[in-house]
């Protein structure tokens, strides 16, 4: 069936809509999806890698322009499963990076799979400047789409006789590299919380002598 899809016109524009709803709600595996299909691509040279890519562009980039919208005009408690803890957590950490760092936010956040959309939709509530997240986000989807096609490709390329055992790895390769890339953006950024903090509390210790010095001179 996989083999059978993949080879069919309606193959782009299933996967348009596909990666479309996963820019603003994270219910359907995309990564599992563009990976899956370019190592079959390896073997039967279908579903065309370009197309493949620019139909994964698209809906990326029209999905998480959605979010951003949706933030803009919603809010961030509108519905239910916005108001869950773990979901209400991830929209704080959010906001809290994308004020110390937007840019570099919203280009690593697109590797993980919660945290993009928790930074779409913030980004869109808070005000952040639709021209710039555009950019950065066309910027972040162009590399997630080639390095989501790169690991199929390199996994499907291993495994020459055997397309649907291809698929199998490429999907488990995704998965582990996308859980140590998760792990590792986000201790590379709970590392730049730590360093504000210290910044923070040194520039309060500083402050606090010129403080007290001023207090004298008024009394």
């Amino acid at each position: 069936m996989l083999e059978h899809a993949a080879g069919q016109p309606w193959i782009y524009p299933v996967l348009l809509v596909f990666f479309f709803i996963d820019g603003f709600a994270t219910i359907l595996p995309s990564e599992t999806a563009i990976v899956g299909l370019s190592a079959l691509a390896m073997h039967r040279g279908e579903p065309n890698l370009w197309f493949l890519g620019a139909t994964a562009l698209v809906g990326a980039m029209a999905g998480d322009n959605v979010a951003f919208l949706l933030g803009r005009k919603i809010g961030l408690d509108r519905w239910k499963w916005m108001r869950k803890p773990k979901v209400k957590k991830m929209f704080s950490w959010a906001h809290y990076e994308l004020d110390k760092r937007g840019a570099v936010l919203i280009f690593t956040a697109r590797y993980i799979p919660w945290g993009r959309v928790a930074v779409n939709y913030v980004a869109g509530q808070t005000g952040f400047r639709h021209r710039t997240f555009f950019l950065l986000d066309a910027f972040a989807c162009l590399t997630w789409v080639g390095y989501s096609i790169g690991i199929g490709s390199l996994a499907g390329h291993w495994v020459h006789n055997n397309p649907l055992l291809g698929v199998g790895i490429a999907v488990a390769f995704a998965v582990v590299l996308g859980v140590i890339v998760d792990h590792s953006l986000r201790w590379w950024h709970k590392r730049l919380e730590k360093r504000d903090a210290e910044k923070e509390a040194a520039s309060a210790e500083g402050a606090g002598p010129a403080v007290n010095a001023a207090a004298g001179r008024d009394r």
